[in-house]
């Protein structure tokens, strides 16, 4: 047996199959999270039932691939089963998919989520009449706390059904309908899709095309228009009889406050300032204490064990490799991924999204490629694989260049291992600014010479929660574990390639001939050129290799406050790392890719020509 998990995006369709299934997904309060078809089985009375979690959508004729993909099912009758997850905060809008669904008289259960939320809202649901009115089953849920999760299997295997509330269209859809059903010998509900324009057989399909200029005509406005209004008007008459609202006190919807440009804004500045500030404190902090401890125990007795030369030369690099990752860069990647995933599944990470949304408008910006952006702050890959989901090739032009200059964890490390822990914290802050000036300017410039016309954004808003633990720590160690098997492992053995290639004396031709560019134009010694080629490896790598050519965590000792920033400023801003190299040629092609990669290129140098020649 085939149960698929069917629903809008964040009604908590991936936290039911988790806990269905047991196989670990990531849980986010991000809209368009579940992309790819997750499995699972699940076994129950001796009988082993597969249950798929299919991509969140909003309605059956959309035009995306998700949509595609989840209305093919439907078409074709891949599952036996639908368990409908509707959002009990919700109910009307999801009721659009719900009224889809009834139309193919396929078996379905309803899974009424997310009732603790709608009861602390003050929304009463009546679960019985609901169900009545449908005709199917209706079984209230709290995935959150995993209430009433365990009856899903035995309510869907044993009692779904096909629907029963017939939406009422518009005369001369129903007589369009009545005239395919004849005609094609087709369903109600395929019917529907075909004059709408989607549908394979071709009979159906030229016969809808022959009565659909007649309704445009009538309407003055698409059939598709016509459809959606009919469904949203049933949808209204059954959460009007279903759900009753109690009168909400002054501050029981926090979103009137942090949904608005005042005070929306200062709150959101307020909260990413303070949140960066925690990143830089709790990182320089750890990062003191773990340096020391390594200078201790190994660096320093290497320094002075009097082995050979190159045997010498190899463990140190090893020993300052190691003291760099875990000591510099280790503290700061593990405190913003915990606090980064608090933040997203507080639910407050889409407010951020929606706010920067309105702010940017104002300066020319996208709106839709401030998800992604947002995104981009944990890692530019999978942000740049979501700009996939934007409209136009015009959006995803405009979102993959301003996401590579978008500072990712690895970027902070930078920020904060160099700024924050030698200069201040107050200077950190200044470079984020400096870097959202250039991306506000960019995107305005990209906007108006970039071909196309802009469309709007549509943004769901998940309801505000608790952080939950578990997920949390999940979800970090994911991002953490990442740095310390793939970061970590490139780390030592470029460090082992730099000492030798020292040792050999090949970096010293190298550095000698980009010297003069280097301390001329940028202000720096030549030996921080090979630690921003190496920053193309990943970004924290800039910082690190600097401490390995350095000879020592102590970059004061050897470098000014302004080379430092400088060097923190040009390495943020260039070439984006190999991986975001990779990802934006698969997604927009080499050419678009090298075009960026130039692009920051200059961008990160002309930056750091102007602050050296504005301070010299």
């Amino acid at each position: 047996m085939k149960i698929g998990l069917i629903g809008n995006p964040n009604v908590g369709k991936s936290l039911i199959f988790s806990q269905l299934t047991g196989v670990g997904v990531e849980i986010s309060n991000y809209p368009g999270t579940t992309v790819d078809l997750c499995t699972g089985t699940v076994c129950h009375n001796r009988t082993q039932i597969e249950v798929v979690d299919l991509p969140g959508i909003y309605s059956l004729d959309g035009v995306n691939s998700e949509e595609e993909l989840v209305r093919d099912t439907v078409v074709n009758r891949v599952f036996d089963v639908y368990a409908l997850i509707l959002d009990a905060t919700h109910l009307e809008r999801n009721l659009y998919l719900l009224l889809q669904l009834i139309e193919f008289d396929l078996p379905v259960v309803v899974v009424l989520n997310i009732i603790d939320e709608a009861a602390k809202a003050g929304i009463t649901i009546d679960i019985g009449r609901l169900s009545s009115l449908i005709g199917v089953p209706v079984i209230p849920t709290a995935a959150s706390l995993g209430r009433n999760i365990d009856q899903i299997i035995p309510l869907a295997t044993s009692h779904a059904r096909a629907g029963t509330y017939p939406v009422q269209y518009d005369l001369h859809i129903e007589a369009a309908v009545r005239s395919l059903e004849r005609l094609a010998g087709t369903s109600r509900a395929e019917a529907l899709l075909a004059l709408q324009g989607f549908g394979t057989d071709p009979v159906l399909m030229e016969a809808a095309t022959t009565i659909v200029p007649e309704i445009i005509d009538e309407h003055r406005m698409s059939v598709h228009q016509l459809i959606a209004a009919n469904r949203h008007h049933a949808a209204s008459r059954i959460a009007a009889e279903v759900v009753t609202r109690n009168t909400p006190g002054l501050f029981s919807d926090p979103d009137q406050y942090l949904t608005r440009i005042f005070p929306g804004v200062p709150i959101m500045i307020v909260f990413l300032a303070s949140m960066l500030t925690i990143v830089f404190v709790i990182g320089s902090y750890l990062e003191e204490i773990i340096v020391d401890i390594f200078e201790f125990l190994i660096v320093s007795p290497i320094k002075t064990a009097g082995f050979d030369p190159l045997i010498s030369e190899v463990l140190l690099s090893l020993a300052i490799a190691i003291q760099a990752g875990l000591g510099v860069a280790f503290p700061y990647v593990f405190t913003f991924y915990l606090l980064i995933s608090l933040v997203e599944d507080s639910g407050y990470m889409t407010r951020i999204a929606f706010l920067a949304d309105r702010v940017m408008h104002r300066f020319g910006l996208h709106g839709q490629a401030i998800i992604p952006m947002v995104l981009g702050l944990g890692c530019n890959v999978p942000a740049i694989m979501g700009i996939r989901q934007l409209g136009t090739r015009r959006e995803r032009t405009i979102a993959a260049v301003l996401i590579t200059m978008v500072p990712c964890s690895a970027r902070t490390v930078i920020i904060a291992g160099i700024v924050a822990a030698f200069i201040g914290i107050a200077a950190a802050l200044s470079l984020y600014f400096i870097v959202l000036v250039l991306i506000v300017v960019t995107g305005v410039i990209l906007s108006r010479i970039t071909p196309g016309n802009p469309l709007g954004m549509v943004l769901e808003l998940p309801p505000l929660r608790t952080p939950r633990l578990p997920q949390v720590i999940t979800r970090s160690w994911l991002h953490i574990r990442e740095f310390l098997v793939i970061a970590m492992p490139l780390l030592m053995v470029s460090s082992v390639i730099l000492g030798l290639a020292g040792f050999y004396g090949i970096t010293a031709l190298f550095q000698n001939a980009v010297a003069p560019f280097m301390e001329n134009v940028l202000g720096l010694p030549g030996f921080a050129s090979t630690a921003l080629l190496f920053g193309i490896l990943r970004k924290e790598m800039a910082f690190e290799t600097l401490i390995v050519l350095a000879g020592t965590a102590n970059l004061p000792s050897v470098l000014t406050s302004l080379q430092l920033y400088i060097f923190a400023l040009v390495s943020t801003l260039f070439v984006p790392c190999i991986s975001t190299i990779a990802v934006l040629s698969r997604e927009m092609g080499w050419k678009t890719a090298l075009l960026i990669a130039c692009y920051t290129l200059v961008l990160g140098l002309g930056a750091g020509a102007v602050l050296h020649l504005a301070f010299v």
